[in-house]
């Protein structure tokens, strides 16, 4: 049986071809767009955590306003009176809370008010814009 060599053939330069600029465009617009979606994801999962521990964090906060109250028998005039042991309270077992508990993931104070309207007292975060009312993030969050 006789093999025959046959000459492996090599594009000449000008019958290969790149990426033309059109196709390079269009491949960075699709990175883009893959990149745009990710990130949204990533930074829109960071603002739902934040959202999640901001609901946590009022009630756990309630909660320890509450102790506070069973313990010396009327409610904290602000929430610092959670910290530091105020002139004149007796049966102070505090501190019941840390002061970086007194601001709410994003860093905006929690709002208290004793007494609340209709329960003994409000505890609000006022969600990422800090602002009263919104939507979404920006939404308040308020113990029931």
């Amino acid at each position: 049986m006789i093999h025959r060599r046959t000459r492996s053939h090599f594009a000449s330069p000008r019958n290969q071809s790149g990426m033309s600029l059109l196709e390079i465009i269009i491949v960075i617009v699709l990175i883009g767009a893959v990149l745009t979606l990710v990130g949204s994801r990533v930074l829109g999962g960071a603002d739902r955590g934040k959202a999640n521990i901001a609901k946590s964090q009022v009630q756990t906060m309630a909660g320890k306003i509450e102790n506070y109250q069973l313990d010396t028998g009327k409610l904290p005039a602000k929430l610092d009176d959670l910290v530091t042991q105020p002139g004149g309270s007796s049966g102070w077992l505090g501190p019941y809370a840390k002061p970086a508990e007194l601001n709410d993931p994003w860093g905006n104070a929690l709002e208290y008010r004793a007494p609340g309207e209709g329960q003994p007292f409000d505890l609000i975060s006022l969600g990422k814009d800090g602002k009263v009312g919104g939507s979404s993030y920006d939404a308040d969050i308020k113990y029931e």
